[in-house]
């Protein structure tokens, strides 16, 4: 039976680099629940409608439409999947075992990384506004300044959401959410930490070592 991760880690602690080479060389599928909830949308069934209406009114779409999002595009037997941002909190992580995972084998990845750390890391990505390229003015700078690599466009910007005030926000919401639920895959022996310092490519191959 296929194993599937479930990652866990603030903003910016380098989830998204590592789905995308899961994906590209494992063969992983990538679940994100804002995309899954954006093409459900596109496709306008009956789900879609129903999740339009609620995100058309302004309220945040419940566990329950998420858990029947996921119940309607998974196939735990043809693939592997990458859950990504979600679970979000104990109850969620516990209704994700329940109706989705069903006793499939699934592993949580924590990408610990220190939180003063992030927040330098996050204040200085910027990206491009022509073609959604990231940058980081300390670690992964364009070859020129100001300049895109990939599209050679120069609107390379900082996201509001990247501002240091908003950023130790969220973390703090993050880090107050996600103890109970590291504790609960770890109470199952189901709790994988990576050190989300070290190399992209150190990172990859110890996740790859245990899938």
């Amino acid at each position: 039976m296929k194993s599937h991760l479930i990652f866990i880690g603030a903003p910016g602690s380098g989830k998204g680099t590592q789905a995308s080479r899961l994906v590209a060389d494992r063969g992983f599928k990538h679940i994100s629940t804002g995309d899954l909830l954006r093409a459900e949308i596109a496709k306008k069934s009956d789900l879609g409608l129903e999740v339009k209406q609620v995100m058309d009114s302004g309220a945040l779409v419940s566990d329950e439409l998420v858990i029947r999002l996921l119940q309607a595009n998974v196939n735990l037997v043809a693939s592997q999947y990458i859950f990504d941002g979600y679970p979000r909190n104990l109850a969620q992580a516990q209704t994700l075992d329940k109706e989705v995972l069903k006793g499939s084998p699934s592993t949580a990845v924590y990408f610990e990384i220190d939180m003063a750390k992030l927040v330098g890391r996050l204040t200085n990505r910027r990206t491009c506004k022509d073609c959604g390229a990231i940058y980081n003015l300390i670690s992964k700078k364009p070859k020129i300044t100001g300049v895109c690599d990939q599209c050679g466009g120069t609107n390379l910007v900082q996201r509001a959401d990247d501002k240091e005030e908003v950023i130790s926000n969220r973390l703090q919401v993050f880090q107050d959410s996600i103890s109970p639920v590291l504790k609960y895959y770890q109470d199952l022996g189901r709790l994988m930490k990576v050190n989300a310092e070290e190399s992209a490519d150190a990172i990859f191959n110890m996740i790859s070592s245990k899938v």
